[in-house]
């Protein structure tokens, strides 16, 4: 079965019905095929991880928040200051994928242009929360990203339904 992502309409429409909340923006950050996401945190990590088959032993990384500081007294949010390394953003947007949908992440062409990377895992169907993921400065002179940056856009596809969620999903 072939499936194309939800288009702009589609994608609005499935909003109202509470697939993404506490947005920033609508107008803004839908896009015609897909959902600008939102920054609420970057954090730093802090310890190691650890993965088994079962996840019976997994240790999610402890991470730190790295903190932001205003340009003037006139900005509204800060920015965060970031060197070449590996940080986990926190988004703003809550998301309730119903049983029906995947989706899927990618970065924003402007975060890459400026030497920057998202890494994401699948968003499954079922899925219910904040989701956080990878971001990667490899610029060697690092990235500035203000609070609320959109930096990450989801990709919703029909499933024609499926079993939902199963996993364990801590931030």
């Amino acid at each position: 079965m072939k499936t194309m992502p939800l288009n702009k309409s589609q994608l609005k429409e499935k909003i109202k019905q509470g697939l993404i909340k506490d947005y920033v923006d609508l107008d803004r950050q839908l896009q015609p095929s897909g959902f600008d996401v939102t920054v609420d945190k970057i954090k730093r990590f802090e310890s190691r991880g650890s993965l088994d088959f079962s996840n019976s032993e997994r240790r999610i990384s402890e991470a730190s928040d790295v903190v932001t500081e205003k340009r003037s007294e006139e900005d509204k949010y800060g920015w965060w200051n970031l060197d070449q390394g590996a940080y986990k953003i926190v988004m703003n947007e809550r998301v309730d994928i119903p049983n029906d949908l995947v989706a899927f992440g990618y970065p924003r062409s402007s975060l890459l242009r400026m030497g920057c990377t998202i890494e994401n895992a699948v968003w499954d169907p079922g899925f219910t929360g904040v989701g956080s993921f990878l971001l990667l400065v490899e610029n060697p002179d690092g990235v500035d990203i203000k609070q609320n940056a959109r930096v990450n856009q989801l990709v919703f596809h029909d499933t024609g339904g499926t079993q939902g969620y199963q996993g364990k999903y801590t931030e």
